[in-house]
């Protein structure tokens, strides 16, 4: 069992400038090729960033990296390239290690490596939101080295009308006691926190007869 707590925005804030600071370099780097805009989602975006008191894993923020490449000039594996070879230019001189490329996205760390220790975490996923209301991410199928283009589940859709549902309909409160209870049972070090989030989400809507 973890030991999930909220992260207080006196705390979280001076990372997510950092990040952000990092971001805009990124911006500068690869404005040859593309540009981008981002925005900090799930949890990050609603001030809801755990830690786990009893592990050596920091607090971890998610980001969305939106591409402007509505042309299609660029190939999935070219956009994911240049981005994570941009962000390993940039993130080791505010202390974080190169990206590690996950299926979903890539990922940054700061560590304390005299207690091995994992100070705090990013995650970026690369999206492209659709006109339908749909979006995009660039997946990376490990197995046969390839990247490309896959819709996200149905579960991260309308995620924002949902929240603001749960606050109008008073259930925040309750939404943030069962996201750290969710957090404190999850046994699959995969699972990522906007994946978690979106599922407490969900499953508090359908508990409580959320209608669109």
């Amino acid at each position: 069992m973890h030991d999930f707590r909220y992260v207080t925005k006196k705390q979280a804030q001076p990372i997510k400038d950092e990040l952000y600071q990092i971001l805009y370099m990124v911006q500068d780097l690869v404005r040859d090729n593309f540009t981008f805009s981002f925005t900090p989602i799930g949890s990050s975006s609603r001030n809801m960033i755990t830690c786990d008191a009893k592990s050596n894993i920091g607090f971890d923020f998610d980001i969305n990296i939106e591409v402007n490449d509505d042309n299609e000039d660029f190939e999935p594996k070219e956009i994911r390239t240049i981005i994570r070879t941009a962000i390993d230019r940039v993130a080791p001189r505010y202390g974080y290690k190169n990206c590690e490329d996950s299926t979903r996205v890539l990922t940054i760390k700061k560590v304390d490596t005299s207690h091995s220790r994992i100070i705090h975490s990013c995650d970026f996923a690369i999206v492209y939101n659709c006109g339908d209301g749909r979006q995009q991410y660039i997946r990376f199928n490990k197995d046969n080295n390839y990247y490309f283009w896959e819709y996200q589940g149905k579960g991260f859709v309308g995620l924002e009308k949902k929240m603001d549902w749960l606050k109008r309909e008073n259930l925040w409160g309750e939404l943030q006691d069962y996201y750290i209870y969710k957090k404190n049972c999850n046994d699959n070090p995969d699972k990522h926190s906007r994946s978690i989030f979106a599922e407490s989400i969900n499953e508090m809507c359908q508990k409580n007869g959320y209608r669109r």
